[in-house]
């Protein structure tokens, strides 16, 4: 737990983001349930402005399919970011979302042999370090909303990202931290790093969907090549994503495109030789 107070560079963000998304804001919560709660709480009573919501605790985080997210202060970096958004397909918004948090964390993979952890993505909103070990995860969740060309969709996108790894007990995955990364990361740091550039990819994004990120996604693709196990219990090889960021799983059956909304995945222990 941390003993001192957090400096956020909140200042930094705000003048770095609010060329790009007009009415922008920067707030920082001591203590919140969850910063995608209070984000959607707001949305549904019209306040659909852009705004990075950071808080130092969550008392209810929240992962995909209901999962709980919990950390000390200062063990983790909690944030959600809220933008009206109208692309013209939604498909693969989390996987463009976990290619530019990955970028923005490690440019540079290490190369083969190079005793660096590799960072890598878990379709279809995971941050994983290679060995199976979970840094964090992405939350995205919509509502009606109204951007400067009128109607559209407010979305808020939640990352939750462990400094420093967690104790292992009672989790399924082997939790990693950013230290793992670079012992000089801490929350506001990384925080710095990353949204920025995760501001500048959700406009791509918006404009060109998801298949121009396709090839820098299939880069940190660490199901590629391996034997998953769908939720249905059908099992198959893991070849990648298609250019609507669908998984796409060769079973017994014939080629399965995956989508996220219907199936959870987790890979079988060892890759295919």
């Amino acid at each position: 737990m941390s003993l001192t107070p957090i400096r956020w560079p909140a200042e930094a963000l705000w003048q770095a983001v609010s060329p790009l998304l007009e009415g922008f804001t920067v707030e920082i919560l001591p203590e919140v349930d969850s910063t995608n709660t209070e984000l959607m709480r707001r949305a549904r009573t019209g306040r659909c402005e852009p705004i990075l919501l950071v808080t130092e605790h969550q008392t209810a985080g929240r992962g995909r399919l209901g999962r709980q997210w919990v950390s000390g202060i200062g063990d983790s970096l909690t944030f959600s970011l809220g933008l009206p958004m109208s692309p013209a397909d939604w498909s693969g918004l989390s996987l463009a979302v976990g290619v530019s948090l990955a970028q923005s964390l490690q440019p540079q993979l290490p190369a083969a042999g190079e005793d660096r952890a590799r960072l890598g993505l878990k379709w279809p909103n995971d941050l994983w370090l290679e060995g199976d070990r979970k840094l964090g995860g992405i939350l995205i969740e919509t509502a009606s909303g109204v951007g400067p060309g009128g109607p559209s969709r407010y979305v808020v996108i939640g990352v939750g990202l462990n400094v420093r790894a967690p104790a292992g007990e009672g989790l399924s995955t082997t939790p990693a931290g950013l230290r793992d990364i670079d012992p000089a990361l801490d929350a506001p740091t990384a925080l710095g790093r990353i949204v920025p550039p995760l501001v500048q990819a959700l406009l791509a994004f918006e404009q060109h969907g998801f298949a121009p990120v396709r090839a820098r996604f299939a880069e940190r693709d660490l199901l590629q090549g391996r034997i998953v196990n769908l939720s249905d219990g059908l099992s198959g090889l893991a070849q990648g994503v298609g250019p609507d960021g669908a998984l796409r799983v060769q079973t017994p059956g014939g080629l399965r495109a995956v989508t996220s909304s219907d199936i959870s995945v987790r890979p079988q222990a060892e890759p295919i030789s």
